[in-house]
């Protein structure tokens, strides 16, 4: 099929699409929609962006990343992609025969049915309706912490009594251990979904795919050994291993202070936690929360609605103002 059937096959597509259709860019994940479709260029406008919202995608570009799709047996490497181009395979994807696979970071052709970047409208927006309550600890303790933290002047911690102290700092403890476990499966998960060192935003900020370098030392005798044939000593690079110091200790009768410098420091460390008492707390916030109802339930969907909106007007990530250059015919 030639790339000019392709194209005009694109346009009637977009020009099929509801105005309020969003697409999602595979690389950035930047929200967009499809303002204008010419014979030329498609110009689309950015959801989540505070500059550059506008922006027209050429033809030219479009046909440049068409050839080197059906040039590639399988498909074209996303991370090719010059700088802020990833809009044009998610538009491409509008396509019948074209579709992104994230997983593997490539854009394909296919002769079967194909999936697009276009978000589906539950997708988009999440209602109060919407929300469902998930089985996670981090959950449950969060929903506690935050019922302390209503309950107490915890702007002046020496004001508190010592029980909600010691509440307080038990709900903490649980949150960040469950938070940070969670933080690492979603980090695992991301992972996989990351394919270049370009950041990807979400609404409260973004992520980057980094590598971090771990160094362990090989065998004391080869490293010795190599170190012996560059000319360096073994004398300067020996030391004191602080594990052959405490196997000395065992089998003598020097005491601790005899090698080492020792130090002490008092901290507060969580002894033991009331799950019962725990669960029927909580129990008793879900049970005010589903019998809220009339006026006070939409108050609290209202007051809830507020919150959420100037958490991500506090929180919006913004970028800098980028240049967008285009040479050589690249997307």
């Amino acid at each position: 099929m030639s790339f000019s059937v392709s194209w005009h096959t694109l346009l009637d597509e977009l020009d099929d699409l509801p105005e309020d259709a969003t697409l999602l860019t595979p690389l950035s994940h930047d929200r967009f929609r499809v303002t204008d479709v010419q014979e030329q260029r498609v110009v689309i406008e950015f959801l989540d962006r505070d500059i550059d919202e506008s922006r027209p995608l050429q033809r030219d570009q479009f046909e440049t990343l068409y050839r080197r799709l059906t040039d590639e047996y399988d498909g074209f490497d996303l991370d090719r992609l010059p700088p802020d181009a990833d809009p044009y395979p998610a538009v491409l994807s509008v396509h019948p025969r074209f579709e992104i696979d994230e997983d593997q970071g490539v854009l394909v052709e296919k002769e079967g049915p194909t999936a697009s970047q276009l978000l589906d409208a539950e997708d988009e927006s999440t209602t109060v309706e919407d929300r469902t309550e998930p089985e996670l600890d981090v959950y449950a303790d969060a929903l506690l912490l935050v019922d302390a933290l209503e309950r107490h002047e915890v702007e002046v911690l020496e004001d508190m009594e010592t029980d909600a102290l010691v509440n307080l700092y038990t709900l903490l403890s649980d949150v960040q251990r469950n938070a940070n476990d969670l933080r690492q499966d979603v980090a695992d998960v991301l992972l996989n979904r990351l394919h270049h060192d370009r950041p990807v935003s979400g609404p409260f900020g973004s992520v980057q795919r980094t590598t971090r370098r771990n160094r362990s030392l090989k065998d004391d005798d080869e490293v010795l050994e190599t170190l012996e044939a560059a000319g360096i000593d073994r004398e300067r690079v020996l030391g004191v291993d602080r594990d052959k110091v405490d196997d000395a200790l065992d089998v003598t009768e020097l005491s601790e202070s005899d090698v080492y410098e020792i130090e002490q420091s008092e901290y507060v460390r969580k002894a033991e936690v009331d799950e019962e008492r725990k669960e029927t707390r909580l129990q008793g916030l879900k049970d005010q929360l589903a019998a809220a109802e009339g006026d006070e339930a939409e108050e609290l969907r209202e007051e809830i609605e507020d919150l959420e909106d100037r958490i991500e007007e506090l929180t919006e990530f913004k970028s800098g103002a980028s240049f967008h250059t285009r040479a050589g015919g690249e997307p």
